[in-house]
Order: C-alpha cells, then structure tokens, then sequence
C-alpha cells in the first residue's frame, strides 16, 4: 500500500504525536509498503494552513489511505477527519461524530449516562467561578478527593488530583490553560486499566501501576516510570465484563477501527470508564500495542491491519 502518516501539530500533545508517527512509518515500512511521514506543523502557529498544506499534499493526494498519529486538538476532534472526508480519502480510525464526541470528556459522559457504562459523578465549573462556586459543585458530586481536567485534551494534559480543598482553584485554573471549561469528577480509588478495542474485538487488559500512583504525562511517555502488566491479572469473568462494557462504549460513540477505552476498577470489583481515546498513542510505552502484543499481534503487523481496516478490506479479520 502507498500510505501517508500525519503526526506532529501544534497540540501540547506534539512530541508525543511524533513519536508515534515515527514509529507508525517504521513498522509499516517494515511490513514493504511505501510510506510518506509528514509532520503537520506551521512555524507562523497557524493551524488551519498546516492542516490545508497537509490534505492537499502530493504525499496525501497520492496515498491510499492516510495512518492518522495526531495526538489531541484537531487532529482528534474531527477537523482533520472532516478535511479528509472531503477529499475522499480513507483513514485510520474513527469518523468526523465520533471523534468530536470522544474528544469532548463532557459529551463522552452524557453518552455513558445514557447509555448505562458506569462512570465517576461529574460537573462542569468554569476556570473563572469563585471558590466558593466551585466548592459548591464539588460537594454535590460527594466532595474531596476529585479529579480536574480539561474538557477536550489528552493525555493528561492539565489534569489534577485534589485531596485539599485550598488545592481546588489552583487545580482549577491549571485545567483552564487548556480548556474554557473543566471537568470535575469524584475520584475512584483502585486499579488503573486500559481496553484496547480492534476492529470489532476487546484485545486483552493492561493495568497501569505508576509511580508515585497517578499516572501523568511523565509517566505515560518516560520509560521506567510505570509497570504494566498484561493481561491485567484479573479473574476471568471480570475480564469479560470490562471488554463488554468497553465494547459497548466504543459502539455507543460509535467509534470505528481502534480506540483505548480507559478505567478504574475499585477494590470491591466496580468499573468506572473515564474516557475513550480515539486516536491513541503508538510510541515505545503505549498501550494498544502492547495489549495487541498480548493477543499475538507484532507492532508491524498491528499497524499495518490498522490501514487495513481504514479501507474495509480488514474488518472480519479476527485476533490471533
């Protein structure tokens, strides 16, 4: 196949998003297509004219499909999926509705409560509403400890845990660098999971035991600062039950492809789905591959099914 890898930006996502593009190319050269990496950036910061340089290059128009590794902003919430869908041409991963819903944590939640998938409580507060504001949001969600985040970023981007209530504005206005608005959720103590979704199939579980216990974008992306273990060493029939809900997630925004559908799973066996990631990292450390290394699935070879899919040629193949 002749394939185009978009990675880069101009996301707080973009170191992340080359990695994985650099990786993506590698493994897909490795498998004998020929491969064009281009790194969607702009030295004037203009995302629109790196994103129309992009879509209208000869590496894109003359690509069969197009192997998306933009990590966050536009390159998650539908806008470069929109420019493709316009030229007509394939790409990996989730359409235009689907990765807007999934970029936006408030409407993921709204779906998950509608559609029955177990998540924290949750408000909306603005970066700008007083403490005393805030405060009030907080204890109608059960108070102190509660996760802040950004409404539309990945990766942990702005993200904080607070145990103290004279933390709240500070953590508050973190999350607000980055998002007009910021998610609140009760905290759920427990186990960090992750659900890689494939084609139509749940790939095996990976948890996530960082250091420090909050896996932040350190730890995420630097070697050595997070165990994994997969399969997560959970008794079978759990298993069964998080891939389900996880399955269901994904269809619910309907989503296509691949996605990570990430978890806490509490000491007494509850899930609480977080999010799902529509364009999920494909570095050294991430987690799809690992979990596809689990089902028998070499990075090379998970790649280039992932293009596969994108054209509709690789659907109803099944995981080892």
């Amino acid at each position: 196949m002749n394939i185009a890898v978009l990675m880069g930006g101009l996301s707080p996502e973009r170191d992340v998003s080359l990695a994985s593009g650099a990786a993506v190319g590698k493994g897909l050269k490795e498998r004998g297509h020929r491969v064009r990496v281009l790194d969607v950036y702009d030295a004037e910061g203009d995302r629109w004219a790196a994103f129309e340089r992009a879509i209208r290059s000869t590496e894109v128009e003359e690509a069969e499909v197009v192997f998306l590794a933009l990590h966050g902003d536009e390159g998650e919430n539908g806008t470069v999926q929109a420019l493709l869908d316009l030229q007509g041409k394939p790409y990996t991963g989730s359409g235009v509705m689907a990765s807007a819903l999934a970029m936006d944590k408030v409407m993921t939640k709204r779906i998950f409560d509608l559609g029955g998938i177990p998540n924290p409580e949750w408000v909306v507060v603005s970066p700008s509403a007083g403490g005393s504001e805030i405060r009030s949001a907080i204890e109608s969600i059960g108070g102190i400890p509660v996760v802040t985040k950004p409404i539309d970023q990945g990766s942990t981007v702005g993200i904080s845990i607070v145990r103290d209530a004279q933390c709240l504005t500070e953590a508050t206005e973190e999350a607000g660098k980055y998002s007009e608005h910021v998610l609140v959720e009760r905290y759920i103590p427990g186990r960090e999971l992750t659900v890689a979704i494939f084609g139509s199939e749940a790939l095996p579980l990976v948890e996530i035991v960082p250091e420090g216990g909050f896996y932040d974008y350190t730890c995420k992306y630097t070697k050595g600062k997070s165990r994994y273990v997969c399969p997560a060493e959970i008794e079978a029939g759990k298993t069964h039950e998080i891939q389900e809900l996880a399955r269901k997630a994904f269809d619910l925004l309907d989503c296509e492809g691949f996605a990570r559908v990430d978890l806490r799973l509490t000491d007494d066996g509850r899930p609480f789905f977080l999010e799902i990631n529509t364009v999920p990292g494909m570095t050294a450390t991430s987690l799809v591959p690992m979990a596809a290394k689990a089902a028998g699935i070499e990075f090379p070879e998970l790649v280039e099914r992932i293009c596969l899919l994108a054209l509709g040629r690789g659907k109803e193949v099944r995981v080892k």
